[in-house]
């Protein structure tokens, strides 16, 4: 990062390389809308958009997290009686 100091340094050396006065450029840089930022879009992709081409766990709908139908709390999975 660079500080505030050195941005307006900057801007003071591309004004020098333009030609121009630095006020012109801060003028410039202050009416500016900022960054324009472009993402890019993911295009067709019939592996993923096709779920004729799923293997696997995903043929089948994929994991689950949470399997509430099977297990509803910590009791099913654990045995809580008295060691042998």
């Amino acid at each position: 990062r660079i500080s505030y100091e050195q941005f307006l340094l900057g801007l003071g050396m591309f004004a020098e390389k333009r030609g121009v006065s630095t006020d012109k450029i801060e003028d410039l840089v202050s009416k500016s809308q900022g960054p324009i930022l472009h993402g890019t879009v993911a295009g067709p992709n019939k592996y993923h958009d096709d779920k004729s081409y799923y293997t696997g766990v995903h043929a089948f709908g994929g994991p689950s997290t949470v399997d509430t139908d099977k297990i509803s709390n910590l009791s099913q999975l654990t045995d809580r009686s008295p060691a042998d």
